[in-house]
């Protein structure tokens, strides 16, 4: 977190990252492409920068861009940037030594960022197939059972286990002769008539 003894306002905290990095007000205004009486204001709190400027004296102090943008009140704080403002108000650490360990920390989030979009990417697309898959499977499902009502068979596919033989309808029981039965039985009856008129 900040040190209490940092500067709440941009202008402090720019003249004591100036001071710690041994450069005079002229030098760091021709370093950032401001003039000198404005960077003077700027220090003292009469002027407010614009995110152009700090970015230009971010550069020029080299330190973090966000680091500016936070001090003077143009980003919230959000996880990381209070990393780089303790950072860049340690005064134990020369400006080197903050540029080096802001740049480090900078690439670990960037890497860490581009990692996670890797796997959502990654689980995105696994997604994606599993969806296509069940689709081609309803697919092949429908094709097969309009494949078997062409045929005459079932309407719907097998479901049994591959390999496995499909079962066979029972045929229907056959239905007895009932026609010829009936026709003895009056043939055996009309015998008897047949003779009695004869006699």
């Amino acid at each position: 977190m900040p040190s209490k003894d940092l500067p709440r306002d941009v202008g402090g905290f720019i003249r004591d990252l100036r001071r710690n990095a041994q450069i005079s007000l002229r030098q760091l205004a021709e370093q950032a492409g401001v003039s000198n009486p404005y960077l003077s204001q700027v220090e003292r709190g009469l002027r407010k920068p614009s995110a152009e400027v700090l970015q230009q004296l971010a550069s020029a102090l080299r330190v973090s861009t966000p680091v500016m943008y936070l001090r003077a009140g143009l980003l919230e704080e959000k996880e990381g940037y209070g990393v780089l403002t303790a950072i860049a108000a340690d005064s134990e650490l020369t400006i080197a030594q903050k540029q080096s360990l802001s740049q480090i920390y900078e690439t670990f989030r960037r890497e860490n960022a581009r990692h996670a979009e890797a796997e959502a990417e990654t689980a995105k697309q696994a997604e994606a197939a599993s969806e296509a898959a069940a689709l081609a499977a309803r697919a092949a499902d429908a094709a097969a059972a309009a494949a078997g009502r062409a045929a005459g068979g079932p309407a719907e596919a097998p479901t049994g286990w591959p390999g496995e033989p499909e079962a066979t309808p029972t045929p229907p029981a056959k239905s007895r002769p009932v026609v010829k039965k009936t026709a003895k039985k009056a043939v055996k009856k009309a015998a008897p008539r047949a003779a009695e008129e004869e006699n």
